[in-house]
């Protein structure tokens, strides 16, 4: 029987185990590549203003490290900073303002 033709059977499930295999390397050599591309992006854009692309410098402010354009003189927060700024207090007139940018929230009509 060494002879033997694989059967079809045999042929069809190492067609399914190579496609499989090559799916996967694909999806894998993809995310290497998205990864990549991402660090790439932040390695060139970081500490530069998204406004007008001079550098950022780092100052702290209120004890919370914030971001200051060297040229236009925008100020730019990490995610949550913001809301420490604006301290505890519920109806503070940045709290109401933040709620409008939390996501899910339906915009008005």
């Amino acid at each position: 029987m060494s002879g033997d033709k694989p059967s079809k059977t045999e042929d069809e499930y190492f067609a399914k185990e190579d496609a499989e295999k090559k799916k996967r390397l694909q999806k894998k050599v993809k995310e290497e590549r998205a990864h990549e591309e991402r660090e790439s992006t932040r390695d060139i854009w970081h500490m530069t203003c998204p406004k007008c692309g001079a550098k950022l410098s780092e100052i702290v402010f209120r004890g919370i490290k914030i971001y200051k354009c060297s040229e236009c003189n925008g100020v730019w927060l990490d995610d949550g900073e913001l809301q420490k700024l604006a301290g505890p207090e519920e109806k503070s007139v940045i709290n109401e303002f933040l709620k409008l940018f939390k996501p899910g929230r339906v915009s008005p009509d």
